[in-house]
């Protein structure tokens, strides 16, 4: 028999529902980015709009977390339902949004994996965060994704924890795995500094 309670916490950091609501209206979007650059630009900030919605939900379980409100594994758990409904198979729009619905969930792996490393304590706050970046780079180069992904999810622990992406560091990554789970980690930065009201400790998610 299915845990009721625990089904309405997780719905209330993210749904189906919700996933599904932002896939409409790209639908309805009609985007198409052989138009010019900037209606380009405006119809892409919706796919901008859908990771902020995603990583915002993922650092209200991370403020819980810290405000001693969730454990570990309950905010794994939590975690793990919103990994079951963002990274489920989408049913094919068009070129272009699919590509952008791909990147996005490539991109969401990265913030993932980053809140699920923070929640077990598995980094090490020391660690600079330039070598782990190298050495990411190494591994994905050596065709290791899981090394890859391990310290790509230890850099995002890190800025979860208050430390700050190296700009330099991140200038010559332009392509592949690495650069786009570090582009779900720099939405985690983004995110961190641009709203704080998922800190909010109150009876709701």
């Amino acid at each position: 028999m299915p845990d009721t309670h625990a089904n309405l916490i997780h719905q209330e950091y993210y749904t189906k529902n919700r996933w599904n609501n932002w896939i409409e209206q790209v639908k309805k979007s009609d985007i198409n980015f052989q138009d010019s650059e900037e209606k380009s630009e405006k119809e892409g900030a919706i796919f901008v709009n859908m990771e902020d919605d995603l990583i915002l939900a993922c650092l209200k379980v991370i403020a819980k977390y810290d405000h001693k409100t969730l454990t570990p594994e309950e905010g794994m758990e939590i975690l793990s339902s919103i990994h079951e409904i963002v990274l489920e198979e989408t049913e094919p729009i068009s070129g272009d949004v699919d590509m952008m619905i791909e990147s996005l969930q490539t991109s969401f792996m990265g913030a993932l994996a980053a809140c699920e490393c923070y929640l077990n304590n598995a980094y090490n706050e020391d660690t600079k965060i330039e070598d782990l970046i190298a050495a990411a780079i190494e591994a994905e180069e050596n065709e290791d994704a899981h090394t890859a992904m391990g310290y790509v999810a230890e850099i995002g622990a890190n800025i979860l924890n208050g430390s700050s992406l190296p700009t330099s560091a991140l200038e010559d990554i332009s392509y592949g795995l690495v650069a786009e789970w570090l582009d779900g980690i720099e939405s985690i930065e983004a995110a961190m500094i641009g709203a704080d009201s998922y800190k909010e400790d109150d009876d709701k998610a």
